[in-house]
């Protein structure tokens, strides 16, 4: 009676073992692809200059060609008809970066293992759940001898784990056998080097502007012709005469001028520059452009430089507004000359020196 009671307890034991590995078995395959699929969303100068300090064509304009932007020791050009080249690329918003996915498990890459691992787990769980509650129960009812129902169900339960094993086996073969027959991408001959020169973003564009330069030669001829422009657009200046400013400066120069004039008339004060002479001249720059001829000069000159009010009478008090009518001052700027082919030369812009 002790050994029947002893043995009926070994076996409750055994097979509540078998039902909670069977259960964590269960649980395993059924969870493993569920956590892994949490992961993966769950992730988480001088006359014109000096008169018009505080206007607005006042400063470094005008354009110099290809150079109008470039360092040459005076100022920048601040005004100036030619566009100004692009330094950096145009910034874009910052979007945002989706987080990357988790990379799925092994069940979840291979739902037909995954399918045939469950299916073995539940008929292995479902044959300890039901066959051996029902073995021992008719074991049980017919008195028959513990040991003979014991052994029948190992047989079972060894024959449902040789089971399992083989279509596990099945099923790996069967995954190394699709892997080897998937095909692997070729990446021979293509490389970092040709994937880059075959970018459009390497080519030339085709509207970026083709300027030939080419040093010139300035010769004394075209000095005296530079001194001379510095006394005729600084005479004009002090006459507001427009007309005959236009026969010395380009288009783009001759609007400058006009500006200022017609802020100094709108403020009722006069500017004069007389008694021009020319200090010193040196010659910064001199090119060629296609058919147009630069040269950039510094010039250094004195003059009787003044500004009058248009409101008061020689001698009332405020008619001098700024400057002397009789003590000479010192100017200094850096002038850009053009022509075209072998024309005269024109006054194309005018830098302020540092």
């Amino acid at each position: 009676m002790l050994d029947s009671s002893a043995t009926s307890i070994e076996r409750k034991l055994v097979l509540n073992t078998t039902k909670l590995i069977a259960a964590c078995i269960v649980l395993s395959l059924i969870g493993a692809p569920a956590v892994s699929f949490a992961r993966a969303r769950g992730g988480s100068g001088g006359g014109y200059s000096s008169g018009s300090r505080s206007g607005s064509a006042s400063g470094s304009i005008g354009s110099r060609g290809s150079r109008t932007y470039d360092q040459n020791g005076a100022k920048p050009i601040q005004q100036s008809a030619t566009p100004k080249p692009a330094t950096t690329a145009p910034q874009q918003a910052p979007t945002a970066q989706p987080a990357p996915a988790t990379q799925p498990s092994f069940l979840h890459r291979n739902p037909l293992l995954a399918g045939i691992a469950g299916g073995l787990a539940g008929s292995w769980l479902g044959h300890m759940l039901f066959g051996a509650t029902e073995s021992s129960a008719k074991t049980t009812e017919a008195g028959e001898p513990v040991g003979e129902t014991s052994q029948a169900a190992g047989a079972s339960s060894s024959t449902g784990i040789l089971l399992f094993l083989m279509l596990l086996g099945a099923g790996i073969l069967f995954y190394f056998l699709k892997v080897r027959r998937s095909p692997v991408p070729d990446f021979s001959g293509f490389t970092r080097s040709n994937a880059v020169s075959r970018s459009p973003l390497a080519e030339p564009s085709a509207t970026t502007l083709q300027t030939t330069t080419v040093v010139s030669d300035v010769t004394t001829a075209d000095k005296s012709a530079f001194q001379q422009l510095l006394i005729d657009i600084q005479t004009a200046w002090s006459k507001q005469d427009l007309a005959g400013m236009r026969r010395f400066v380009t288009p783009e120069m001759l609007t400058y001028f006009s500006t200022a004039l017609a802020e100094n008339t709108s403020q009722d004060i006069e500017n004069h520059v007389e008694g021009v002479v020319l200090l010193r001249a040196e010659v910064r720059e001199s090119w060629t452009e296609n058919a147009t001829h630069y040269a950039t000069v510094g010039l250094h000159w004195s003059a009787r430089d003044y500004t009058v009010s248009l409101t008061k009478r020689r001698g009332e008090p405020d008619y001098l507004v700024e400057g002397s009518e009789e003590t000479p001052t010192e100017s200094g700027e850096v002038w850009t000359f053009m022509r075209f082919h072998d024309g005269k030369w024109l006054l194309s812009a005018i830098q302020q020196v540092d």
